[in-house]
């Protein structure tokens, strides 16, 4: 049976609330274009969260890879196009779930300077914004544990050459996080907007084996 699987955190840092994690349950058990979701919600720690997807993917094989996190700041679904090998939270005042920061370092000391995400990126964006739901390609996930996960698992698949294609979606703050008194004026997006947009971009990539040759008009610029 084709799956996808669908990854979402927990909360961390200063987010008592993730997006991420509510998303990824709201679309558990969901069939979309006749494949059946599976979420997993996996750790916030560094390389933890890279094992408990490997687990994830061993148990369930899946055709589809799309995790999902949380970027504060953020107004739109933003299908990320690209890794880097950098892990840097120092920046960002914050740890990861382990209370681990780490500055500099990279995920794969071997590996490639960047991956690019095997998931069609434009496609997805149009899907979402055919759906109603405020959607951009971003070129940077940033250095944090969304990043990190993001290699980590492009990398896997690419050195054991799994046939498993993978991205990543951010996702702007919950409104009852935004509300904080420390995020105010902070852009939002419900659970269910964006698990609306979340699907539209699942079945875009499962519909576009490649990319559009087209352009899509983005306003991010990142």
């Amino acid at each position: 049976m084709s799956t996808v699987l669908v990854t979402g955190f927990g909360p961390y840092g200063v987010t008592p609330v993730n997006p991420a994690q509510l998303t990824a349950e709201a679309l558990d058990g969901c069939v979309i274009a006749g494949v059946t979701v599976i979420s997993r919600i996996v750790s916030g720690a560094y390389f933890e969260s890279i094992e408990d997807t490997k687990r994830a993917v061993d148990e369930l094989s899946p055709d589809l890879l799309i995790m999902l996190g949380e970027y504060g700041g953020r107004s739109m679904l933003t299908v990320e196009r690209l890794a880097q090998n950098l892990n840097d939270c120092a920046r960002y005042g914050l740890a990861d779930t382990a209370g681990v920061v780490l500055d500099g370092l990279p995920t794969a000391p071997e590996g490639p300077v960047a991956y690019h995400a095997t998931v069609p990126a434009k496609a997805m964006v149009r899907a979402m914004r055919h759906a109603g739901v405020p959607a951009d390609i971003s070129d940077s996930a940033g250095t944090f544990v969304c990043n990190h996960l993001m290699y980590g698992m492009l990398h896997h698949i690419a050195e054991t050459g799994l046939p498993i294609r993978a991205g990543w979606i951010h996702l702007p703050y919950l409104p009852e996080v935004a509300a904080l008194e420390r995020n105010l004026g902070e852009p939002s997006m419900s659970v269910q907007t964006a698990a609306a947009g979340v699907a539209a971009g699942i079945e875009a990539a499962l519909q576009h084996q490649v990319d559009l040759n087209t352009p899509v008009r983005s306003r991010l610029l990142i």
